[in-house]
């Protein structure tokens, strides 16, 4: 489905979308560096790491960085997680206090950690426990609350619809959907029937979520559920352009062209570059590899040298231990092509405004 430009934008309260894409949250990957970058190349919403709702955590180093956001446009948006109420409650004042303006609240997280806490996605197995934490979270602050959950536990116990109308019931200002039940975690395929049937029985703005990588599969999901957006947070690993490639294609109805390797090595070397800035060098380092691999999956940079293969150039790179080198490979791997593949590397920077 293309978007319909005399159609509205979704708004969670009283902040409109910028468009109908958002970036999912995802522990350990949407921290502060990459929000910004996806909010740069085209995602209308970001949704932060989830902060645990247990008051005696908030003041470790971990929780400080994810409640970070500073230098970031609004509306800014904070996941919390955790299975007690008034727990709850109080992490969405303490979140609204250092100047959250949408609270999500976390019942789609499949993890074991966060399940053995009867948190994430544990919760669909309680319906008068997720009624009474929705009640409790929505009565305790000003600003919009939204929710995201999972078409249920398991295959045999697919309540999203039951939940879904107790959200709108107690408050929830906007819902997003993933299409799989937690005991699939991220097998198979996402399910979109489940999504469609809360669209068509709820008034609030439904999102949808599940293997959202592609503007085609972008515009089938939203043509079957008739969802006011899409979630997306798998599909941006390695690939951050994906929201502004999607917005193209849902308003134009064409492919937008892909980043030129220019644009690719300014983009990685700039999130690099913000995640040691952010993090510190030794924990940014490490924080660098995993998104170096998933770039190494999603972008050309596995066939610029075609006597490396992908692993080998992510053996190298996870080998390398500061930050200077880190950003060096990045810029000697951009110069091993073939000649006449793309422009000639200019001369690199440290700084961020390579981004």
């Amino acid at each position: 489905m293309l978007a319909n430009p005399s159609q509205a934008l979704p708004a969670i309260g009283k902040h409109r979308l910028a468009n109908r894409l958002i970036l999912a949250p995802m522990a350990g990957v949407t921290d502060r560096p990459f929000r910004q970058l996806c909010r740069r190349l085209g995602a209308g919403l970001v949704v932060s790491e989830m902060v645990t709702s247990d008051p005696s955590l908030w003041h470790t180093r971990k929780s400080r960085l994810r409640l970070d956001h500073r230098g970031e446009p609004g509306p800014r948006a904070v996941q919390i997680a955790g299975g007690d109420a008034a727990m709850l409650a109080q992490a969405a004042r303490f979140n609204e206090a250092r100047g959250a303006e949408i609270i999500d609240i976390n019942m789609g997280c499949p993890a074991k950690k966060v399940c053995n806490k009867a948190a994430g996605s544990a919760l669909l197995r309680d319906e008068r426990l997720v009624a009474e934490i929705l009640d409790a979270v929505v009565g305790a602050v000003k600003v919009p609350v939204t929710l995201k959950i999972r078409t249920g536990w398991c295959a045999e116990s697919n309540n999203g619809l039951r939940i879904a109308r107790i959200a709108e019931e107690a408050g929830i200002q906007a819902l997003a959907v993933h299409g799989r039940t937690r005991e699939q975690r991220y097998t198979g395929e996402a399910e979109y029937d489940t999504i469609a049937a809360i669209k068509s029985a709820l008034k609030i703005p439904v999102f949808a979520n599940g293997d959202i990588d592609s503007p085609v599969k972008a515009a089938a999901v939203m043509d079957y559920t008739g969802v006011d957006a899409l979630m997306i947070g798998r599909g941006a690993q390695g690939n951050p352009w994906i929201f502004r490639e999607i917005d193209h294609y849902l308003v134009h109805g064409e492919y937008l062209a892909p980043p030129a390797r220019t644009e690719q090595w300014r983009v990685m070397r700039g999130h690099l570059v913000a995640l040691h800035e952010f993090y510190g060098e030794h924990q940014g380092i490490r924080i660098a590899r995993k998104h170096l691999g998933w770039y190494l999956d999603r972008s050309c940079l596995g066939r610029l040298d075609k006597h490396a293969p992908k692993h080998a150039l992510r053996a190298c790179f996870n080998a390398l231990e500061s930050a200077r080198d880190q950003l060096h490979y990045i810029d000697e791997l951009f110069c091993r092509r073939a000649p006449g593949d793309c422009a000639p590397c200019e001369p690199a920077t440290d700084g961020i405004s390579a981004a």
